[in-house]
């Protein structure tokens, strides 16, 4: 009889045994995982009957309870049904090709795809990327993929199919001299570099898109950005962090993933390439587009209507009110919030224990206040981090009763930031 085989070491075994309780008792308590019935803006109420203002939702300006996409949904309904069952190159309700139009005009000089999700971007075009399948961005060589750590899961988690196409390796986008220097040892070995990094973090940080843009260019690589959390809180028209960072216009070796689903207002993601040559490769191609389905029927006629928003004045009325919450927050909090004073929508408390975070959430939730408490493997082990969502559509009197309740426990700071990545995947110590 054979001995018994030991186990494979894994990166998702290791984040397993690293995580702890924490979330599972947010659960138990009904700190986190709420049931929502009804809202009134920022106010819902819950299944338990309470209510809270939350710091949850991640549409930032507030355009999911917007009248014009809640009428462009029951119009879409009735013309429709609820879905048109078939992948965009087979059949397509004519929301989907009015959109497109629509993003190509928010991105001008970009050509633009939508998917179903921002993390189906990243699973139908970087494969592409790789091979050297799009037509403006050719690849010399083998490609190496350089991960920024604090990248977001949706990318981080793809890493097995990264190593199909070239070698993998992890740098600091906050470090110049860390991406420099990855940089240009993939570039003597005779690779091209594919950097992939964030926007807005979705839990901390700005990433220094234009200079990552630059160092990837000098190197004869390519800078991939996903800014589902920058979409439409900043720039004309609502481009987003990203975009309106790089100027306006899409560098030629940049390629975008952004998001439909938080500031948007609506659902799905979008690719923005350089060329419509690239995208008539993606449309054929990419697997999410060719095996999936496309954005449910009325969800897309919501995208419709928040573009189509996203071109007039009222974009930037919107975008002030956020900004306007932000800094009130940073007033009120003493700037001691992860994020503070940046121009992202994202604050968090951080808490050097796991029981200190938790801690907090109860006695948030007391105040009838509810957000996203996070816990290893999103931040470094054995603490916690309250990150809380901030909208066009919050009340001076909410801000007023977040800042006094964190005033009263106190404890909390701006901390380090998110773990890196999903987050040490392999369990790797590099």
């Amino acid at each position: 009889m054979s001995a018994p085989t030991t186990a494979r070491p894994n990166w998702l075994a290791a984040r397993r045994d690293r995580t702890s309780t924490a979330l599972d008792q947010c659960f138990a308590e009904g700190l986190t995982g709420h049931t929502v019935i009804a809202r009134e803006g920022k106010l819902v109420k819950l299944q338990d009957g309470s209510t809270a203002t939350e710091f949850v939702s991640c549409s930032y300006l507030g355009l999911e309870s917007h009248p014009d996409l809640s009428e462009a949904v029951v119009s879409a309904t009735r013309m429709f049904g609820v879905h048109l069952s078939s992948s965009r190159n087979r059949m397509r309700p004519s929301y989907l090709p009015e959109l497109e139009e629509l993003l190509a005009r928010i991105y001008p000089g970009a050509a633009p795809c939508v998917f179903t999700s921002t993390s189906n971007v990243h699973l139908g075009v970087l494969p592409l990327l790789a091979s050297g399948s799009l037509p403006s961005y050719p690849v010399a060589g083998e490609p190496h993929f350089l991960v920024d750590r604090t990248a977001h899961a949706s990318m981080q988690v793809l890493r097995g199919i990264f190593e199909q196409f070239g070698p993998v390796s992890r740098f600091r986008s906050e470090d110049p001299a860390s991406a420099d220097a990855a940089l240009a040892e993939v570039r003597a070995a005779g690779r091209t570099p594919i950097v992939l990094v964030d926007g807005v973090g979705s839990m901390n940080g700005l990433i220094p898109v234009a200079e990552l843009a630059e160092l990837a260019a000098a190197a004869g690589g390519y800078l991939y950005v996903d800014d589902a959390h920058g979409i439409s809180i900043d720039g004309r028209s609502g481009c987003g962090y990203a975009f309106d960072a790089l100027g306006g216009a899409l560098p030629g070796n940049v390629v975008l993933a952004g998001s439909l689903s938080k500031g948007f207002g609506g659902s799905g993601g979008f690719l923005l390439a350089a060329s419509p040559e690239d995208v008539a490769v993606v449309r054929k191609l990419a697997n999410p587009l060719v095996f999936g389905h496309s954005v449910m029927v009325p969800m897309m006629a919501a995208n419709v209507a928040a573009a189509r928003i996203h071109l007039s004045p009222e974009i930037g009325t919107l975008q002030d009110r956020l900004w306007e919450n932000a800094a009130r927050l940073d007033a009120l909090t003493g700037g001691k919030l992860a994020n503070s004073g940046l121009r992202s929508p994202i604050r968090g408390a951080v808490f050097g224990t796991e029981e200190d975070g938790l801690r907090t959430v109860r006695l948030l939730k007391e105040r009838g206040i509810i957000m996203l408490p996070a816990f290893y493997p999103t931040v470094p082990q054995g603490s916690s981090l309250l990150r809380f969502a901030l909208s066009s559509l919050h009340t001076d009197d909410e801000l007023a009763l977040l800042a006094s309740t964190l005033e009263e426990i106190g404890g909390y700071g701006s901390g380090t930031g998110p773990q890196d990545g999903p987050e040490r995947q392999r369990g790797e110590s590099d």
